[in-house]
C-alpha cells in the first residue's frame, strides 16, 4: 500500500497520445487503484453493491450541498479530500493491483477505500 497519489495528469510522450486533464487523470488513477477491483467485487455481490451505493449517495449529497456538479472535476476534488483525510489518519490507498479481489474482503475494508470506490462508480456513470 502506498500514499503516493498523482495530482496532475502525466504529459504525453508522443504526439498521438491524448493529454488528459488533471481531474480525468486522477479519476483514472483511482479506477486503477480501487475502482476496477472494487466495482467488479460489488457487481458480484449484492450486499457489497448496496454498501458502495450508500457511499455513492453520500458523495452525491455532499456535492449537492456544496453546490457542485457530479462531474470529473468535482469527483476528483472529492477523491483528493478523501485521500488527504486518510493520510492524516495514517491510512493508505492501495496501489494498483493491491486492492482486495474477493467481495468479503471489500466489505471489511477501510471506509475511505469504499468511498473512493463509490467515487469511481459515480465517475463511470458521469
Amino acid at each position: 500500500m502506498t500514499n503516493e497519489f498523482l495530482a496532475f495528469a502525466p504529459l504525453a510522450t508522443d504526439a498521438t497520445a491524448p493529454i488528459l486533464d488533471p481531474a480525468t487523470a486522477l479519476l483514472d488513477e483511482m479506477m486503477a487503484r480501487v475502482g476496477v477491483d472494487g466495482l467488479a467485487a460489488a457487481f458480484a455481490d449484492p450486499g457489497l453493491l448496496a454498501l458502495v451505493d450508500q457511499h455513492a449517495a453520500a458523495v452525491r449529497d455532499a456535492l449537492v450541498e456544496a453546490e457542485r456538479a457530479t462531474d470529473a472535476e468535482s469527483l476528483a476534488a472529492y477523491a483528493r479530500s478523501i485521500v488527504a483525510a486518510a493520510r492524516r489518519a495514517g491510512r493508505f490507498v492501495p496501489a494498483a493491483g493491491e486492492a482486495p479481489t474477493h467481495p468479503a474482503d471489500w466489505e471489511s475494508t477501510d471506509w475511505h477505500v469504499l468511498r473512493l470506490v463509490a467515487v469511481c462508480l459515480l465517475a463511470v456513470a458521469a
